[in-house]
């Protein structure tokens, strides 16, 4: 592994993604959406201002979820399926394919984390001055798992950017990926409990929560905030066969972090045979 190309690539990559108007908009958005969930959170209760960091973070776990899949599924397959002759050009260099791909991959990494540093950084010093810093290690550990999602979701767009042939298909399969994930999951793994019976539903859902990594970023940042009244069916069994918040977020952690390895690791092994 030539390690000087890698971050050669990526620097260059993280470059040309933070100068992008696209990655300027997703750090004004994240920071503009993080203050107005943390001012107007509490509006259905009557109340209105500025809420603490706990708070402040399990009312920007949806966002999170929704919007940082797609973000990063996009950046990924818009990046590794460029115009042919710049492909042609970049993969003609005497520089692996893998350490193109890995370069890329932490390129467009640390693109997002500018930008999402940015937006909840924002609202984090203002939240501290108006609210306080408690909870504030939390909100780290919240802001954190939000960019293992990314990494997580980056792996998987390089994975449908490498098989997909145009960058097309590559868009669709990007989207189905996100709908899948974000939306269709949940809704197909209570579809299969319901006809289940009770204790090899109870095992079912256990696992299923491994099968997504959106659902066990959820889980893992209800846990960190302190939230374990709505866990939710997915939680509640991790919690029951694990017994206990510590060990439960050491094991989803790892997950993620697999779930981050394999798609890479596939999309450079077929990276490597394809004909380019």
């Amino acid at each position: 592994m030539d390690f000087s190309a890698v971050s050669t690539i990526a620097s260059l990559e993280a470059k040309t993604n933070i100068r992008n108007k696209w990655t300027l908009l997703l750090a004004v958005a994240f920071g503009i959406l993080s203050l107005a969930i943390s001012y107007f959170g509490l509006v259905t209760a009557g109340t209105v201002g500025f809420q603490g960091f706990m708070r402040t973070a399990a009312s920007l776990l949806n966002l999170v979820l929704y919007l940082i899949p797609i973000v990063s599924l996009s950046m990924a397959t818009l990046s590794l399926t460029g115009e042919k002759g710049a492909s042609e050009l970049l993969f003609s260099q005497p520089v692996g394919r893998i350490e193109i791909l890995l370069g890329k991959l932490l390129g467009l990494f640390l693109s997002i984390w500018t930008a999402t540093l940015f937006g909840f950084g924002l609202a984090g010093v203002i939240i501290a001055i108006k609210a306080g810093t408690s909870g504030l290690t939390r909100y780290l550990g919240f802001v954190a798992l939000a960019q293992l999602l990314a990494l997580v979701f980056l792996s998987l767009g390089a994975l449908v950017a490498t098989l997909a042939e145009t960058r097309a298909k590559a868009s669709g399969m990007s989207l189905f990926l996100w709908f899948f994930f974000v939306l269709f999951y949940d809704l197909l793994v209570m579809g299969i409990s319901f006809v289940l019976r009770e204790k090899m539903a109870n095992q079912f859902i256990f696992v299923s929560l491994f099968g997504n990594p959106v659902d066990m970023v959820r889980v893992s940042g209800l846990m960190l905030v302190g939230d374990v009244s709505i866990f939710g069916a997915a939680g509640a069994a991790l919690m029951k066969f694990l017994g206990g918040q510590i060990i439960s977020n050491l094991l989803l952690i790892a997950a993620l972090l697999l779930w981050a390895s394999v798609p890479f690791l596939v999309a450079g092994r077929w990276l490597r045979r394809r004909d380019l």
